[in-house]
């Protein structure tokens, strides 16, 4: 058995079948022992003749050994597969070890032979055809599965306990890490040097006109004080405090994480322009241009050309390359010199 055990590689976490094999050895070690205990006791048979017993138990112990070669070349089989060729496939040159391979052949599992690994293996098969592509998810998936289901308990508390943190913080403060990965990494974001991440947190509603006394000393068409909305979004306007904070970073992308009864709190991903690590990379180095500087207060980010009215189709025709230039071509006179 010592032999058998030499022949594995030590049982770690991850070497579930060296385990297994280790448990059957540890079995068969007590059977070899409870087979002793019997085999001391008193029958009422004759021993036979001295000859005879030294001789079969010489061929026995040739058996026994050869057995157990059999069995370690079969664990080291499968716990190292690309292994090379033991002596389980060594053919038998005299008559007991062609004993030995007779029994160690009756016990394997023929061509046709239903085994618990081969119906594994088919349900493994079968229920792969049947799932699709959509269940092999890795983890960031999951995280995205996750934050859907905003209802769910989970969420509940994870939502609730994050807004009152970032509650007690800055209005505007730096993040050590995204707390939507999954989210980031759709945005852009890559946990390497030169991105960064800032959590802001904007003022809910409407904005409301400061006219002192309700009087605005103006048409009746712009005497509304209280029902005035923005003609961008609160993650826009997210948008542009981090970047006026930041100067120098550029701002990429942005998401919401969390709001309450009074505020909307977003994370903006940032991007400094002049980091090495930034300035090399080909997918990220674009906005290294000083075109994009302060690109969030211009309206190109996706938030801001969702406000600019930008599309294609006959309903566009007022808003197509932009509501002033669209303006400003409309009200320009241009004459051909020789007509």
């Amino acid at each position: 058995m010592a032999s058998i055990r030499s022949h594995l590689p030590p049982p770690t976490d991850t070497n579930v079948t060296a385990e297994a094999a280790s448990a059957v050895l540890t079995q068969l070690l007590t059977r070899t022992e409870e087979y002793r205990l019997l085999a001391t006791q008193t029958t009422g048979v004759e021993r036979p003749a001295w000859m005879l017993w030294t001789q079969d138990q010489r061929h026995l112990s040739r058996l026994n050994r050869h057995a157990v070669a059999t069995a370690a070349s079969t664990i080291n089989d499968i716990v190292l597969p690309n292994a090379p060729a033991t002596a389980s496939h060594i053919p038998p040159t005299d008559a007991v070890q062609r004993v030995a391979w007779d029994l160690y052949e009756g016990v394997r599992p023929g061509r046709d032979d239903v085994t618990w690994g081969r119906m594994a293996r088919d349900l493994v098969a079968c229920f792969a055809g049947l799932l699709g592509e959509e269940f092999k998810m890795g983890a960031l998936k999951y995280v995205e599965e996750l934050s859907k289901k905003k209802q769910s308990d989970v969420m509940q508390f994870l939502l609730r306990v994050r807004c009152w943190e970032f509650r007690q913080l800055n209005v505007i403060h730096r993040a050590s890490r995204p707390s939507r990965p999954d989210k980031a990494r759709r945005l852009g974001y890559k946990a390497k040097q030169g991105y960064v991440i800032y959590r802001v947190r904007v003022r809910r509603g409407g904005r409301k006109r400061p006219a002192p006394k309700g009087a605005t000393y103006g048409k009746p068409t712009n005497m509304g004080i209280n029902q005035l909305k923005y003609q961008r979004s609160l993650k826009a306007t997210a948008e542009e405090r981090v970047g006026r904070r930041c100067a120098n970073l550029r701002v990429l992308n942005s998401y919401w994480i969390n709001q309450d009864s009074t505020y909307k709190y977003y994370e903006v991903i940032l991007v400094d322009p002049n980091h090495k690590a930034i300035r090399i990379d080909p997918r990220i180095n674009w906005i290294v241009n000083p075109v994009h500087k302060h690109r969030e207060s211009r309206g190109l980010t996706a938030t801001g050309k969702k406000s600019r009215g930008l599309n294609k189709g006959h309903r566009y025709n007022n808003t197509k390359a932009g509501r002033r230039k669209t303006w400003k071509r409309n009200n320009t006179t241009s004459l051909w010199r020789y007509r």
